[in-house]
């Protein structure tokens, strides 16, 4: 129990003490009350009749795990989806009671700790089951619950239709696991007239045939993502796994290579990435900027020097093009992002002064930067810019 105490403190409970310790100027404001709208936004949509498991995993998208899996479920949210055991330790031992899906399953030894916490691991393999259903007998804790997935066609995780019967076998066997799920993951749910999907559709109601025929009857069936909560009705099934979309964001929808304004909701990125000019520099013409001088004045300039770089997770792909938001106006980076500070231009904006906020991601007057943005300019997806926010950056959570 030390070490998991030890394991909240590196994870999340450090956000309060960051809050209030942290000097350097470079900090996310995290909404939790958007972060609450969102869940109510995907369980309108879906309907009452189906599940919402929101997805946490990876700190919640950066968000922070433990606060936002606190306003979910407070929210009503009676299912989180993490990675592994070391991302539901933190969120058991700080008193979240909802049901903790492990999304990729669980490795040797891990089994006693799956079950003594009721967490509810995904499963593909004979020795999952053996494993678990050992572990669930020693504690005397009951039929311990289980998420059978399936590859449909990812080639990823799960368990594939001709490795059936040892699978079915093992679950023949075991007298203390339930299967109370059925899953698998779509490759493509965001490419509207992708075969692949429909591909994968018949694959997993394949498999929930011989599943059925063979006794077994999951109460929870879930194969849709965000991309399918948004666009494929016929994949929700019981319960669907809302990922992005609670932080505001989704992948743009194609059809045939051409993007589509189809399966869009109502979603407000919850993240507000922020800094403070540190330092403002009057320079002349034909002055270079920063490493390798990439970026040259052609004028008397400006420039706003902000405490951030690529050490903080803003992307170095931003060199010389992407803005920021100061003083409600668009500033160009200038120069190459170093590993903790970047170049603005702000030249021309009245009354810009050392100590000013600087927008990084987030809205101000009209005036939008967000992940997608970054992403589309470091050739990448909004979730790898939301994820790589690293843990120097104190996350402040507001209502």
């Amino acid at each position: 129990m030390q070490l998991h105490a030890a394991i909240i403190a590196s994870m999340a409970g450090t956000a309060e003490i960051l809050n209030r310790t942290a000097t350097r100027p470079t900090w996310a404001e995290v909404s939790l009350s958007s972060l609450r709208q969102n869940f109510r936004t995907i369980q309108n949509h879906v309907g009452s009749d189906v599940t919402v498991c929101a997805v946490v995993k990876a700190n919640a998208y950066g968000h922070g795990a433990l606060e936002c899996s606190r306003a979910l479920e407070a929210e009503g949210a009676t299912w989180l989806g993490v990675t592994c055991l070391d991302e539901a330790i933190p969120l058991r031992d700080a008193g979240i009671r909802a049901n903790i899906l492990l999304m990729t399953g669980f490795w040797h030894g891990e089994e006693t700790e799956i079950a003594r916490l009721r967490l509810t691991p995904t499963v593909w393999e004979p020795w999952h089951i053996e494993s678990l259903d050992k572990a669930a007998r020693s504690l005397g804790s009951g039929p311990h619950p289980v998420h059978l997935k399936i590859d449909s066609g990812m080639g990823r995780l799960g368990v594939a239709i001709e490795a059936f019967p040892a699978m079915l076998a093992a679950i023949r066997n075991a007298k203390h696991i339930v299967v109370e799920g059925l899953s698998t993951h779509l490759a493509s749910s965001e490419v509207m007239d992708a075969p692949s999907v429909l591909e994968q559709q018949s694959r997993f109601q394949s498999a929930r045939e011989l599943i059925r025929k063979a006794g077994i009857e999951p109460k929870l069936v879930h194969m849709a993502n965000t991309g399918a909560i948004l666009s494929r009705r016929d994949t929700w099934n019981h319960m669907v796994r809302p990922g992005i979309a609670l932080y505001g964001y989704h992948l743009p929808f194609h059809r045939a290579g051409r993007e589509s304004s189809n399966g869009t909701l109502r979603l407000n990125p919850i993240l507000t990435w922020k800094t403070r000019i540190v330092s403002l520099r009057n320079l002349p013409p034909n002055q270079p900027l920063g490493y390798g001088g990439t970026h040259v004045t052609k004028a008397p300039a400006q420039i706003a020097v902000l405490p951030v770089g690529y050490a903080d997770g803003y992307n170095r792909q931003l060199s010389n093009r992407g803005r920021v938001i100061a003083r409600s106006q668009y500033a160009p980076i200038v120069g190459r992002v170093s590993m903790d500070l970047t170049l603005a231009d702000v030249t021309g904006i009245p009354g810009v002064s050392v100590g000013d906020e600087v927008i990084l991601l987030g809205s101000s007057d009209g005036l939008t930067v967000d992940a997608s943005d970054h992403a589309r300019m470091a050739n990448t997806i909004p979730y790898e810019i939301l994820c790589n926010i690293s843990k120097r950056v104190p996350r402040r959570y507001v209502s």
